[in-house]
């Protein structure tokens, strides 16, 4: 199956201050993980305001741009931040995401990774939030439905934290089957396991802290897969997050890169084979590295 990688070196733009988690080193590690694998390579482009505004209100973009600094970084909330190029980062991210849809409904690749920075899962429609500022795996199921037909779409997010903006973007459509294996109870507060969604298309896996290989292995297969093969997807999106794996600094789940390999495959294999997926998050350098080579090698990418 040949598998795609999309990014862009204007991903480092977006810096946020000195020991903030969220950093430039990310996208070097991400891409240090494709290195000797036969995956292609494509450069995104931006996301357009009209690719935006499948989810995000014009306002909300025109807010963002007043309140990009030209020097220096200033804060959103007490997470988020915004530099100078932040805007730029975070278009390509959208627009990298967009593309991995474009490339696999296309026919073009079996499976597309965009790895791009910063993170999007957790964005609102109009607010910033957890890092993210554009809904990107949300704006690729829109994709996925609007512009290439899909009847169905599933998004699965393997993040430790609750993709609660994807939730939110998403879950008034019928179409969309979305699943979160997440630690509980943690930040953003969200993903009980109670909360099925308008049409009982939420699927959310809430995990104590500690939990193993073994466990949340259990949980997917038993929750999530039986839940996927029945919706039947014509596109598989997966939120990679990493900072599942037990050396991450902001999680308390205790992952390896074997289990988001493992987690590829079996997802891969009961959605029906075509699948995007996107970099969420990840704040150790070396767990992210090897999570992302299981996760293209698991796609297919082979060892040169």
């Amino acid at each position: 199956m040949t598998v795609l990688v999309i990014s862009h070196p204007d991903g480092l733009l977006h810096r946020p201050p000195a020991e903030h988690p969220e950093r430039p080193e990310r996208l070097r590690a991400a891409l240090a993980g494709a290195t000797g694998l036969d995956a292609g390579r494509r450069e995104a482009v931006a996301a357009s305001d009209e690719a935006l505004g499948m989810l995000h209100p014009r306002r909300y973009l025109d807010r963002l741009e007043a309140a990009e600094p030209a020097a220096g970084a200033v804060a959103l909330d007490p997470d988020t931040w915004l530099s100078p190029g932040s805007l730029r980062a975070a278009r390509l991210g959208a627009g990298g995401a967009l593309m991995a849809v474009d490339l696999v409904m296309g026919g073009e690749a079996g499976a597309a990774m965009s790895l791009m920075r910063p993170p999007g899962h957790h964005a609102l429609a109009d607010r910033p939030m957890g890092f993210c500022l554009f809904g990107n795996a949300a704006l690729m199921a829109r994709r996925a439905l609007d512009r290439h037909g899909a009847a169905r779409v599933a998004v699965v997010d393997l993040d430790v934290h609750h993709g609660n903006g994807t939730e939110a973007l998403l879950e008034d459509d019928a179409r969309v089957l979305f699943c979160s294996l997440h630690q509980w109870p943690f930040w953003p507060g969200t993903g009980e396991a109670g909360h099925a969604g308008p049409h009982g298309t939420v699927v959310n896996v809430p995990l104590p802290a500690g939990t193993g290989g073994a466990r949340w292995r259990r949980a997917l297969e038993e929750r999530v897969l039986p839940r996927l093969a029945a919706h039947a997807p014509d596109l598989l999106i997966l939120s990679m997050g990493f900072d599942a794996d037990g050396r991450d600094p902001l999680g308390g789940l205790d992952l390896g890169p074997e289990d988001f390999g493992w987690a590829t495959s079996r997802l891969t294999e009961a959605a029906g084979g075509r699948v995007a997926s996107v970099l969420e998050g990840g704040y150790d350098l070396d767990a992210l590295t090897e999570g992302v080579r299981a996760h293209l090698l698991a796609l297919g990418a082979r060892e040169e």
